[in-house]
């Protein structure tokens, strides 16, 4: 059997990003058959060679793919010194899994989690901006003009956001409702940029992330995505 770059089977394995599975090898946290490997390239055998990272054995198991409708009050890191419920909590799955990207914790929606680092790299990736629709109850007067800016980009600490797809589903006199469609994916941005355009959010729930949706997801609850939805998010960012 071909020998196969270590970094790639920590990662497929679910470890961490190939990337942060080269430093733990850089760091000494990687043995081979019991030996330290603290140098690159290093290659191993699958399936034949025994890895262990901290002490711990390394499999590359089945990927696995995963789609949560994340409640309010749930946070998407993978431990917490607060105790918080963790998305992951969430999600039975035998394979070590991470979120791929973020909600923050007063938002609520679709999530992905899964043990495929290299989609998940995709997936985070600015390059491939993928569109993700949002479904936003907020306060405050909303004008045309409002509406203009949002779709036009509005300027952050991190420069200007890009276009967006803005929506009114509902307009009323104490709260409206709008659908709003980005490509970005910046810290807390949909929540930023209304904020700059002087509107406050009252519930925010992320409903798509390009063609996939929450149809038929609780909150709170999971499904298994399909293998046509995978292959779709594979094609889509070039894998």
């Amino acid at each position: 059997m071909a020998k196969v770059r270590l970094q790639k089977i920590l990662s497929s394995a679910g470890v961490d990003s190939r990337r942060n599975c080269e430093q733990l090898i850089l760091d000494g946290q990687v043995r081979v058959n019991g030996k330290v490997v603290d140098t690159l390239p290093a290659f191993v055998e699958p399936g034949v060679d025994k890895i262990t990272v901290g002490g711990r054995r390394i499999e590359a198991g089945q990927r696995v793919y995963y789609l949560l409708n994340k409640p309010r009050g749930v946070i998407c890191t993978n431990s917490d010194p607060q105790g918080r419920k963790k998305a992951l909590d969430l999600v039975h799955s035998k394979e070590r899994i991470f979120c791929v990207g973020r909600l923050d914790a007063d938002s609520s929606g679709l999530i992905i989690l899964t043990n495929d680092s290299e989609l998940t790299n995709r997936l985070t990736h600015p390059r491939y901006d993928l569109a993700k629709t949002y479904r936003v109850d907020v306060t405050g007067k909303l004008t045309g003009e409002t509406i203009d800016k949002l779709k036009k980009g509005v300027w952050l600490s991190e420069g200007r956001t890009g276009r967006a797809a803005v929506k009114v589903v509902h307009r009323g006199r104490q709260f409206s409702t709008l659908e709003i469609v980005i490509r970005q994916g910046l810290n807390r941005q949909i929540r930023r940029t209304l904020a700059r355009v002087g509107l406050g959010v009252k519930s925010l729930t992320r409903t798509k992330i390009g063609k996939i949706n929450l149809r038929g997801v609780g909150v709170g609850k999971y499904r298994h995505l399909t293998k046509p939805e995978v292959e779709y998010l594979r094609k889509t960012t070039g894998l």
